[in-house]
C-alpha cells in the first residue's frame, strides 16, 4: 500500500471528524452538554491525531541528510506522544468538570443530545472505516483509528444519556457521560 493511498483515507476522516465536530460544539452549548462538548473535545484530539499522522508521514518520508541520520522517522514518535499528552490534559479538565455538573446538574436537551450522539455514532463508524483501509502497520495510523474508535464508544455513551435524560429528565446523566468520556481519553492517552 501506498503512502498517498493512506494520506488520501486519512484525509478524508479528517474532514468527516473536522465538520461534524463543529456541528456537535453548536449543539452541545445549546443543549448544554457537556458530555457533547467532551465528545467534540475528544474529536478535536482525534483530528489532531490524524492531522500529526499526515506530517509525519511526510516528516519520515524525507530521505536521511546531514544530522539526520535516520531521516525524520522519530517526527512518528513525537507525533504519537504528543497526542497523548493532548488527551491526558483534556481529560483532566473535563474530568473536573464533570464531577462540577454531578454535584450541581444543569438542564440539558436530551433529544438534542440524543439525536447529535446518534449522527457522531454515523460519522465515527464512516471515520473509523477510512482509517482501517489505511495501513495501520504504521503507529500514527493506528493511533489516529484507536482514537477514532474511542470516540465511537465514547457517543454511544453520550446517545445513552441523552436517552436517560429525554426519557426521564435525569439530567446527571449527562455528566456521568462526560465521566465514561474521560476514561476512554485516559485510557487511550
Amino acid at each position: 500500500m501506498s503512502a498517498d493511498a493512506d494520506r488520501r483515507w486519512l484525509s478524508i476522516a479528517l474532514a468527516l471528524i473536522l465538520g461534524f465536530m463543529g456541528v456537535e460544539v453548536v449543539v452541545g452549548v445549546l443543549a448544554g452538554s457537556l458530555a457533547l462538548l467532551s465528545d467534540a473535545a475528544h474529536m478535536l484530539t482525534d483530528a489532531a491525531a490524524i492531522v500529526l499522522a499526515l506530517i509525519a508521514m511526510r516528516l519520515a518520508a524525507r530521505p536521511p541528510r546531514g544530522g539526520y541520520t535516520f531521516g525524520l522517522k522519530r517526527a512518528e514518535i513525537l507525533s504519537a506522544q504528543a497526542n497523548g499528552i493532548t488527551l491526558l490534559l483534556l481529560a483532566a479538565w473535563l474530568g473536573y468538570e464533570s464531577v462540577r455538573r454531578l454535584l450541581h446538574p444543569e438542564a440539558v436537551a436530551g433529544g438534542a443530545v440524543l439525536f447529535t450522539a446518534l449522527a457522531g455514532i454515523a460519522v465515527n463508524l464512516a471515520a473509523t472505516w477510512c482509517l482501517s483501509r489505511a495501513n495501520r502497520t504504521n503507529l500514527n495510523v493506528e493511533g489516529a483509528f484507536q482514537h477514532i474508535l474511542n470516540d465511537l464508544f465514547a457517543f454511544i455513551a453520550t446517545a445513552v444519556a441523552g436517552l436517560v435524560v429525554l426519557l426521564t429528565g435525569f439530567d446527571r446523566a449527562d455528566g456521568i457521560a462526560s465521566l465514561i468520556v474521560v476514561a476512554l481519553m485516559v485510557k487511550a492517552g
